[in-house]
């Protein structure tokens, strides 16, 4: 049967297309019942949502809108006091704004970095980065390993051209070129009649590496958070320390730092070493600060003698011990009325000055059984003036002050309570402060008794309440215990950050490629082109310097081969 004499039935049976023209080949839009056009949008469904989202939140975008977060929600810690690093602060924040800190509260602005919302954009921008970098490190690789791509049919089309004739053979030219293009650093593939090369691979390397080295700072930071230890602790001469939580002062521990996580050692502080500057100017300010030490490591561990400087700690494993601070801590014996020892040992005074005039309490509260507890303000004064008739010297404006940091002429001054300490009410204390509500002052006639002593002094209490003795006065050494593991990787990424940034600024990509053919004149024709894959100009003269160079080996028939752009 033909074609011209098929009939209708025939071509519905074939199922030829004109015969169904009507019936879905019509590039005319849908419409629906009314004869309105109906536009038809696709559905992604959930895992069409979902590839939505995470090419979202994988693009530079994206992870430029969360790191601006961060750095916005890094800041109240600069401006609110943080309980980690102040609760005393964050304590006085309350009862001074009751109503305003609550509110804060709910929002954790008083513990940004463990708060639920900065944890949020902190999770977020690392896997933000990490989407980000695995899939162009996977196709910088694939680069890295494939060939410079062949040369192009049309030299003349590049943004830089260059042709000239010579009579110089094709595989001298090509073997100078290559030799040229080896010398300034780029990748040959040699073609047949062509070379092609490519350079400035190290500035998407520099790229990845940046971004590398961002997620590096952030997986430090997390590992600070989380296992960093950083604790204080006041030694006095011939006390030790143990590394364990209930012997810190205070402590900012890791959240997943337990007693499991810190280094197993001690030391024994045997003596400081202090000196100050005597004369000058500057008379009175510190030269040097020496702890002697005998330190173990394990729980049978030996003991190793050492020293401890100002910025040269006592290092063991991954955990450092630095020496931040000394003071003094007068020695005293308290009896009570029944002449029972209810107090004996040294007691940290804190410096309020530069000369280390101290303040500090003495609390009392192991007297015998049916006897009031005993409380002592004290001045400590490690070097105070003597008057002519050879008694103590107290500044009618400023009160007990010191004339040197050094103990010259130590004197301890106190004032003496009784009454009940409040230490029984298992409400937390300030071990450097007295609460007097419920104790009542001694008196000496109308005004508050006090003493001043010398070492080795001892002075009978009003009342008949007890004694009390000034046995002498040893150092105290302020240390800091600190270990955080996300240190070292920080530093690196940093670094590395900084070779990537440099990298990725001023390395420059170029692809070049060049070919030479014998000519129907039996010359040999000679196409260089030059391609720039990044933003920057100066690639029409890097590819002029390259011509000039290869016309030496391929010296042009005509002077004057120029560059086009």
């Amino acid at each position: 049967m033909s074609a011209e004499t098929r009939t209708d039935d025939d071509l519905e049976r074939l199922e030829l297309p004109e015969a169904r023209a009507d019936a879905g080949m019509s590039t005319a839009p849908a419409q629906d019942d009314d004869g309105a056009e109906e536009i038809r949008q696709p559905q992604l469904g959930v895992v069409g949502w979902l590839r939505w989202l995470w090419r979202q939140l994988t693009s530079m975008r994206v992870a430029l809108i969360l790191l601006f977060m961060l750095s916005i929600a890094a800041t109240p810690p600069t401006l609110i006091p943080q309980r980690p690093v102040s609760p005393i602060k964050v304590s006085q924040y309350f009862r001074d704004h009751p109503t305003r800190a609550k509110i804060m509260d709910k929002f954790q602005l008083f513990d940004v970095f463990a708060s639920w919302w900065f944890a949020s954009i902190y999770i977020l921008l690392f896997i933000s980065l990490a989407g980000c970098i695995v899939p162009r490190v996977w196709a910088h690789a694939k680069t890295l390993l494939s060939k410079p791509p062949e040369a192009p049919r049309n030299f003349a089309r590049l943004p830089a051209y260059a042709r000239w004739e010579t009579t110089a053979d094709p595989d001298a030219v090509l073997t100078a070129a290559r030799a040229a293009l080896k010398k300034r650093r780029f990748r040959l593939n040699p073609g047949t009649g062509s070379v092609s090369a490519e350079k400035g691979y190290a500035r998407e390397t520099g790229n990845l590496l940046f971004h590398i080295a961002l997620f590096g700072i952030l997986v430090a930071f997390a590992l600070g958070s989380l296992y960093s230890v950083k604790g204080g602790k006041i030694v006095v001469e011939g006390q030790s320390f143990a590394n364990v939580l209930t012997q810190y002062d205070d402590r900012q521990f890791g959240a997943l730092v337990d007693e499991d996580n810190l280094e197993p050692f001690g030391f024994r502080l045997n003596a400081v070493e202090q000196t100050f500057q005597a004369t000058g100017a500057k008379r009175g300010e510190p030269r040097s600060f020496t702890s002697h030490i005998e330190s173990w490591y394990g729980h049978e561990g030996k003991n190793k003698k050492g020293t401890i400087k100002v910025n040269e700690p006592l290092q063991v494993g991954d955990t450092k011990v630095f020496m931040i601070a000394t003071g003094y801590a007068p020695v005293v014996t308290v009896r009570d009325a029944k002449g029972k020892i209810a107090y004996s040992g040294p007691t940290v005074f804190l410096p309020q000055d530069g000369n280390r005039t101290s303040t500090g309490v003495i609390k009392v509260p192991d007297v015998s059984a049916g006897l009031k507890q005993l409380g002592f303000d004290g001045i400590f004064v490690p070097s105070t003036p003597i008057k002519p008739d050879g008694s103590f010297y107290q500044d009618p404006v400023r009160g007990w002050v010191s004339a040197f940091p050094a103990l010259l002429n130590p004197a301890l001054v106190l004032s003496a309570y009784e009454g009940d300490l409040g230490m029984d009410s298992g409400v937390p204390q300030n071990i450097y402060a007295l609460k007097p509500d419920k104790m009542t002052q001694f008196k000496s006639g109308d005004q508050p008794w006090s003493v001043a002593l010398k070492p080795g002094q001892a002075v009978d209490l009003p009342n008949g309440a007890g004694s009390l003795t000034f046995e002498g006065v040893k150092i105290w050494a302020n240390f800091q215990v600190a270990s955080e593991p996300g240190k070292g990787l920080a530093l690196v990424s940093v670094v590395a950050a900084i070779v990537g940034l440099v990298l990725s600024l001023f390395v420059r990509r170029r692809r070049m490629w060049v070919r030479a053919v014998e000519g129907p004149d039996g010359n040999t024709v000679v196409e260089v082109g030059g391609l720039a894959r990044t933003e920057g100009g100066g690639l029409g003269d890097e590819v002029q310097e390259f011509v000039d160079a290869l016309r030496v080996a391929a010296p042009a028939n005509s002077p004057g081969t120029k560059v086009k752009e």
